[in-house]
């Protein structure tokens, strides 16, 4: 994930680098680093809040796919009002706003939320820019242009620090009563061991990655495996299936199906 944002341009939004053409035998989707969330498994939510919507959807794009929950704002009000409903762990600020500046949304921001992380984003590269942002109670702040790697690197690092996420390794994902570790490929639910296999691990780990999500054929074909299947979707609804018998059988599911739409993976009910 190493788009890089081009410097913005007097005649439009910053433009995307143009991803290098892959391989056909190089994976295709290849899984997201391990994801964080809060002590009670839910996913953590950020407030994206620019003005430029492509951007903003690249942000927010970037940052659903490490498993959180997004929404996104394009001027300083709407970002006030959103974050008093919605919550959120973390916010990525731009400084220049149509309404309002940045530092101005990040004084109304902490007057409610103090203790909130906040990762400003800056066409600016002025000292004298930067020390005004951390200064103001700015957490952190990314330069345009920047990759979006980088933007998730540093939130990871701000969502440690403010003590919002669980204090499990990175490697291991808990949804509910259901656990797995990335790096042992353990599994278990409610303390009882289940064992997969690499492809069924596969698609578990994707599903757990981005619960309480639906998630499209399509988006699990393009993550779990190595090439297109040239439309024989069904192997998905197969190892559904296989996964269905060895994570919920006996139990309160937790693999739904959304006719028409996907599939997702929640804790059952009473975890």
């Amino acid at each position: 994930m190493m788009t890089r944002m081009a410097p913005e341009t007097p005649h439009g939004p910053p433009a995307v680098s143009p991803s290098p053409r892959r391989d056909p035998g190089t994976r295709v989707g290849a899984p997201a680093p391990a994801g964080l969330s809060r002590p009670d498994g839910t996913p953590l939510r950020l407030l994206v809040v620019d003005d430029e919507a492509p951007l903003a959807e690249l942000l927010s794009m970037a940052l659903r796919y490490e498993g959180w929950e997004v929404r996104s704002a394009g001027d300083g009000s709407t970002a006030v009002r959103t974050a008093r409903e919605f919550r959120p762990d973390a916010v990525v600020l731009d400084v220049m706003l149509p309404d309002m500046d940045g530092l101005t949304v990040l004084a109304r921001l902490r007057r409610e939320r103090p203790e909130v992380p906040v990762l400003f984003l800056t066409a600016r590269d002025a000292v004298e820019d930067r020390i005004a942002g951390l200064t103001a109670g700015g957490d952190d702040y990314v330069t345009k242009p920047f990759s979006l790697e980088e933007v998730v690197v540093r939130l990871r690092g701000l969502l440690r620090r403010s003590g919002a996420v669980s204090a499990r390794p990175d490697t291991v994902l808990v949804v509910g009563d259901l656990t797995l570790d990335e790096e042992s490929h353990e599994v278990s639910r409610g303390g009882q061991a289940i064992r997969l296999t690499a492809t069924e691990f596969e698609l578990l780990r994707c599903l757990m990655r981005s619960p309480r999500r639906v998630l499209s054929k399509a988006q699990i074909l393009d993550r779990v495996w190595s090439y297109d299947f040239g439309g024989q979707a069904n192997v998905v609804e197969i190892y559904i299936s296989y996964l269905r018998r060895k994570i919920d059988a006996g139990r309160a599911p937790m693999i739904h199906t959304r006719r028409g739409a996907g599939y997702l993976l929640m804790p059952a009910e009473g975890t």
